[in-house]
């Protein structure tokens, strides 16, 4: 203990309350967790559309896929920060604040979302299409072959894709607490940098690597488990 105090003084005075370290670990999980859960879902749908409404997808519809293509490639486009400022009036309207980490969701979702669903399209369309033909031929309904063979089938691809969403989404949450967003990213930057206290943050820092070595182990372990 004595060796902490000695070198890492401010991570001591910094580590209990909404503001230390135990509040910011918290921040950071409730935004990734709630973002992650949440674009997760609106991604997954947005993913099974661009994959069923593309040219060789189970409904071909050329409209609907361009547009939702487009709207895709737009918000990946968009970088981060500049999200936040776009979604601000929106934000406001929503949670009645821009400030916080309940506020940093809406554009978190907005960044994750179209994100997530490319990877989506990209792991699913990789399902060997003579399984599909197979299932086809046994009448099996499109909403019977989306379900029981492209979610079965590209799982593992699924899971890679939703670790590395997440793994972003905790590098997105560190830059939202920069602006007012709390979390690890807020300790690191508007104590740690702009105090001069470099041992918050070197620890700050050494926390977010941790959860994102600790999602890419259990990906990497969920991955392994459903190879077949």
């Amino acid at each position: 203990m004595d060796l902490i105090a000695k070198y890492f003084p401010n991570v001591i005075v910094n580590w209990q309350g909404d503001y230390g370290f135990v509040g910011a670990i918290k921040q950071t999980l409730y935004m990734t967790f709630f973002s992650a859960i949440i674009a997760g879902i609106l991604g997954l749908g947005v993913g099974i559309l661009l994959l069923t409404t593309d040219k060789n997808g189970l409904t071909p519809h050329p409209i609907i896929y361009s547009v939702l293509d487009k709207i895709v490639n737009i918000l990946r486009s968009i970088p981060f920060i500049i999200m936040l400022a776009l979604l601000a009036s929106f934000t406001r309207l929503i949670v009645h604040t821009t400030i916080g980490p309940t506020a940093a969701l809406i554009p978190l979702i907005a960044s994750a979302m179209p994100f997530y669903a490319r990877q989506v399209q990209n792991a699913l369309v990789q399902v060997d299409p003579g399984v599909i033909e197979a299932a086809q031929s046994m009448g099996e309904s499109n909403l019977s072959i989306i379900f029981n063979v492209y979610l079965v089938e590209g799982l593992p691809e699924l899971v890679r894709a939703s670790v590395m969403t997440i793994i972003s989404l905790i590098g997105l949450t560190a830059m939202a607490g920069a602006v007012g967003a709390g979390g690890l990213g807020s300790l690191a930057v508007n104590i740690g940098f702009q105090r001069f206290e470099n041992d918050v943050t070197i620890v700050a820092t050494i926390f977010i690597l941790i959860l994102v070595f600790l999602i890419q182990f259990i990906g990497d372990i969920l991955v392994k488990h459903l190879t077949h």
